[in-house]
């Protein structure tokens, strides 16, 4: 932690009343274009999402000083409480309440941020252009640290956060510099604000929009530049983010910004990653205290795999009591489960009793599916491995990838699957590898290039895990929800191109899940569709196992 200009060493983790400075206060800064302001969001939706709910309330506790937006800024001339900005939800609401629910003392933000601006040019440190941002963020910081100290405190710069690079990948020449441009503009924070070991979280940019899509080179050359930066400077820390919720759009319901959900869950992303920077660590789950089956019997392993609904974007563990045996699902079931999500951000070490086990209070299909497994037949042993990437499109888990090489999935989904067998093995028990069910990616039903692509890669998908699983005859099923509706799409039959691929092989299943409860929302699913699907999926991979 950084005094402007004193070095202080102080361990969150261990905070007490007696060492505590009665009137420090940790300042911190967060700053970068649209995805920082939280475009597209609405304070009004936050209670569509039941682990959120209230943060958007005026904190009277937290200082909150802020200068957002370009022509028009919104600007607070001084300390107000926290709150939402011209209806917008940012991270930094999120980040109060879990970082001064986890540590003491007092608290306050800067924020400056803008749509649409450059790191080459509006926030370059030494030429800089078009709306000035690296002018306006240290006379904002420091106006705020000196105000602070005029009130009697002591102001310690504790962090920077910082969301931007979409823009920069437009021209050429930012986007090849970033990477130094990057570590030039950090270097120039610690010595104009006289914060030479302040700490830095980069944040992803989000592959999960129409941008990590149609743009996934661009894109790729922004996060190389970025993790240039983090993987060399031992006080920036690269935090991802294309786990998390996204705005669903009008048209093919694709978007460019988080949006509520997303902007909700960035901010926690913000405040986990400084907690574990400070030693303040999340509390480990509950592992399985013992196996539930015989260790002589041979186990069914299920892999359920696949992108947002598998992961369960928007299914909420407070919403299973509305839900026909949902209270049941919240409740641990003697089913051994182990999982890796949001492309390896949240990973089990050991098998847990099956349960919701999402980053956001969220779960998928696997509560439902291995519920009716079991009631479909109880004397089978199963056990249940999940390998999932909300953000990730179906090219990223072929054997060859894309020119993204860093988003390619498919090493580490062979990998998962090898020491999912391994864990069973382990228990003593005799594994067999069922399944894999896969949901087929939605974003990808919503562009036409990868909706049209889409058969191609799946096929391309299941032929390296049989090779390199080394199981020929390996069962495949591939769940597909009813795609896109819209006309930009619609001539990219893909429903019947999925089923016409999987009908050339008799190890290979497809099917168009139909009769989802109503949906408000084009490609996520809410929690009463997750659970449906989970059901839906088990009620099919029997039916094909009887035959």
């Amino acid at each position: 932690m950084i005094k402007v200009p004193i070095l202080l060493s102080l361990a969150i983790a261990v905070l007490s009343p007696s060492t505590v400075i009665a009137d420090q206060i940790r300042v911190f800064v967060f700053a970068g274009q649209s995805n920082m302001e939280g475009a597209d969001s609405k304070v009004a939706d936050v209670d569509r999402f039941p682990p959120f709910r209230g943060v958007t309330d005026p904190r009277e506790d937290v200082r909150f000083w802020h200068v957002i937006g370009r022509e028009d800024k919104a600007d607070s001339k001084g300390w107000v409480p926290l709150q939402p900005v011209r209806n917008m939800v940012g991270p930094e609401l999120v980040f109060a309440r879990d970082v001064t629910k986890a540590t003491k003392g007092d608290i306050a933000i800067v924020k400056v941020a803008a749509g649409g601006t450059h790191l080459g040019g509006d926030w370059n440190p030494d030429d800089p252009s078009g709306f000035e941002m690296y002018p306006l963020l240290l006379k904002t910081v420091r106006a705020a640290m000196a105000d602070l100290e005029e009130r009697g405190f002591e102001p310690v710069l504790e962090g920077f956060f910082w969301h931007q690079g979409e823009n920069d990948m437009f021209d050429e020449g930012y986007r090849a510099n970033y990477g130094p441009n990057l570590a030039n503009f950090l270097k120039r924070v610690r010595t104009d604000l006289e914060a030479p070991e302040l700490r830095f979280y980069i944040g992803e940019l989000c592959t999960k929009t129409i941008w990590g899509m149609d743009l996934r080179p661009r894109m790729a050359d922004i996060a190389r530049g970025q993790r240039s930066v983090t993987e060399v400077d031992p006080l920036a820390r690269y935090v991802p983010t294309s786990h998390v919720g996204v705005e669903i759009g009008g048209g093919q319901g694709l978007h460019y910004h988080y949006g509520t959900l997303g902007q909700l869950e960035h901010g926690a992303n913000y405040a986990a990653a400084y907690l574990v920077n400070e030693g303040v660590e999340p509390s480990p789950r509950a592992g399985m205290k013992r196996w539930p089956y015989s260790r002589t019997r041979e186990v069914d392993l299920w892999i359920l795999a696949g992108h947002r609904n598998m992961e369960g974007e928007r299914a909420f563990i407070q919403e299973l009591e509305q839900i026909d045996d949902g209270k049941g699902l919240a409740r641990p079931q003697r089913i051994p489960y182990r999982y890796s999500t949001g492309g390896g951000v949240h990973a089990s070490t050991d098998w847990e009793p099956l349960a919701p086990a999402g980053l956001y209070d969220t779960f998928g299909p696997e509560l439902s599916f291995g519920a009716r497994l079991r009631s479909l037949d109880r004397r089978r042993p199963i056990a249940i491995a999940k390998f999932t990437h909300s953000g990730s499109q179906i090219i990223d888990w072929t054997p060859e990838g894309s020119v993204a090489k860093a988003r390619n999935l498919h090493p580490d989904f062979v990998a998962f699957v090898k020491a999912s067998m391994a864990a069973v093995r382990e228990s003593g028990a005799r594994p067999r590898l069922a399944g894999i069910v896969y949901h087929v990616g939605e974003n990808d039903m919503s562009w036409h290039p990868f909706r049209q692509g889409a058969p191609e890669r799946v096929a391309a998908m299941i032929a390296g895990l049989r090779k390199d699983l080394d199981t020929p005859d390996l069962p495949v099923f591939i769940s597909q929800q009813p795609p896109t509706d819209h006309e930009s799409v619609n001539n990219v039959d893909v429903v019947a191109a999925m089923a016409a691929m999987a009908s050339t092989d008799p190890n290979t299943h497809h099917r168009l899940m139909a009769g989802f409860p109503s949906q408000d929302r084009q490609l996520v699913l809410d929690t009463e569709a997750v659970v449906w699907l989970g059901r839906a999926m088990a009620d099919w991979v029997v039916e094909v196992d009887d035959r």
